[in-house]
């Protein structure tokens, strides 16, 4: 009520505490000091316009926080258009707008406003998210895939496969086919960016960890260090892998970047195979696959093959051991 808000503003000029002002208007302190903080703060609490600006925030429908100011409306747009994400747009603002506070928006604010939107509306204005999202995805969320058993994380993993200069150690990932009823193992040696492609009959823990062993059995202990992989479940049987020579590492959840040479490769792979198609398990074709990849010349390579670079490294073994 503005009586109140009066009696709160007269209390603060007078620099009464906030314990102080509740007892004058029989409310609690908590109350008064959110009522302060959102409108101003100590210094710049004016009652009348606290009261204006709660009369607006209680009014039915409410706006959408990006509608509220047609400048902020035209620089979300228009940096939407330009391939910005909303998280991006609510950055920035500030550092574009430093004496408008009407140009404030949380990214969170920006995703709420583009898929209340019609449809019609974003292609019309041509708005869009860069993930070309229209709605966000409904229904129960699934429940959680089950925790991989005593991981070794990459913080463990030896100081010397960060450089790349001692070669052996690889990174390894899952290709997932059509409905996820196919997949194709992807292992990479760091070093040379070779690419080993693993046929897979099955995406359980144990077709895929005696199809990696199978796959790296054969190879020099120089070129078998360490195998990195991601937190997929398709890995629990680690143990069984380490227990072969080859001591399996885990990237931290959601760090694609600590895997960076598979994740690239991935998306070679998936010039072969697109999403929505079936990975076929036949190893000749596989092997065909992988031969044509690691034949093409690499730049931070110098433009040398990665079959060129991998076959020195077994041959710089074979001449050493």
């Amino acid at each position: 009520m503005l009586v109140d808000r009066e009696e709160i503003s007269r209390g603060l000029a007078e620099g009464l505490q906030y314990k102080q002002i509740a007892f004058r208007v029989g409310r609690d302190p908590s109350v008064i000091s959110r009522e302060v903080a959102r409108h101003g703060g100590r210094n710049n609490y004016r009652a009348a316009a606290a009261d204006e600006a709660a009369s607006v925030a209680r009014q039915r429908p409410k706006l959408f926080a990006v509608e509220r100011s047609p400048r902020l409306r035209a620089v979300v747009c228009r940096q939407l258009r330009g391939g910005w994400s909303p998280a991006s747009i609510a950055g920035r603002l500030p550092i574009d707008y430093p004496d408008d506070q009407a140009c404030r928006v949380s990214y969170e604010a920006i995703y709420q406003w583009v898929y209340a939107q019609p449809v019609s509306t974003l292609a019309r204005e041509l708005i869009s998210l860069r993930t070309g999202r229209k709605a966000r995805r409904g229904g129960r969320r699934p429940a959680p895939a089950p925790r991989i058993r005593e991981p070794r994380y990459i913080d463990e993993r030896p100081a010397e496969a960060t450089d790349r200069a001692l070669p052996g150690h690889g990174e390894g990932d899952l290709v997932i086919g059509k409905d996820g009823r196919s997949a194709v193992a992807t292992l990479v040696e760091r070093t040379s960016r070779f690419l080993l492609l693993v046929p897979l009959t099955g995406r359980d823990s144990l077709t895929v960890g005696d199809a990696v062993i199978a796959a790296t059995g054969g190879l020099p202990a120089a070129i078998r260090r360490s195998l990195t992989w991601d937190c997929g479940t398709e890995m629990a049987r680690h143990a069984t892998i380490t227990a072969t020579g080859l001591p399996v590492f885990f990237a931290h959840p959601h760090s694609l970047w600590e895997r960076g040479s598979n994740e690239n490769l991935n998306r070679i792979v998936r010039e072969f195979f697109p999403k929505g198609v079936n990975i076929t398990s036949d190893p000749n074709y596989l092997a065909m696959v992988a031969s044509e990849i690691n034949d093409r010349p690499r730049k931070i390579h110098n433009w040398k093959k990665p079959s060129e670079l991998f076959t020195e490294l077994i041959d710089a073994h074979a001449s050493t051991g």
